[in-house]
């Protein structure tokens, strides 16, 4: 469907058409018509037509960092704390030297490609009688007030 949008958009503006024509005509953007126009007087029909190789990006962590982190998450949490955070997780492997610096969405997508959620386990160990935690009053309903 791509091709056939911008073998059409090459037709009108062979034809004579303005990039916001072309563009309006097609159901595409101003943009992608002046580009696909650019690549075509670069490069031919065929240079117009394909797709240009895309930016891949580096990995954030490597390894090694990933398995650290993971290995930190499967711990315990810092005392005082019930669970891991994100925030927590990134502030501690930047503590611990484990990353130099590391951005919350990258903590989030390395754990959840490892289908790990440290947020969705509390790690507090209860006794069999203090399984719920319950105000003084056993969690009743206090007295009703009277309207003034």
């Amino acid at each position: 469907m791509l091709v056939a949008r911008r073998i059409q958009a090459l037709r009108l503006l062979d034809k004579g058409w303005t990039i916001t024509q072309a563009a309006e005509a097609t159901g595409t953007y101003r943009r992608e018509v002046r580009r696909v126009a650019n690549r075509f007087l670069e490069g031919g029909i065929e240079h117009a037509l394909s797709e240009e190789p895309r930016r891949r990006r580096s990995k954030l962590l490597d390894s090694a960092q990933t398995a650290a982190l993971i290995a930190l998450v499967c711990g315990p949490p810092p005392e005082g704390r019930a669970r891991w955070t994100i925030a927590l997780v990134a502030d501690e492997a930047e503590r611990r030297r484990i990353v130099r610096s590391v951005s919350r969405e990258t903590i989030r997508r390395t754990l959840a490609d490892q289908d790990i959620k440290p947020w969705r386990e509390k790690n507090v160990v209860r006794s069999e009688n203090r399984r719920a935690v319950r105000r003084a009053d056993e969690g009743r309903a206090g007295a009703v007030r009277s309207a003034p």
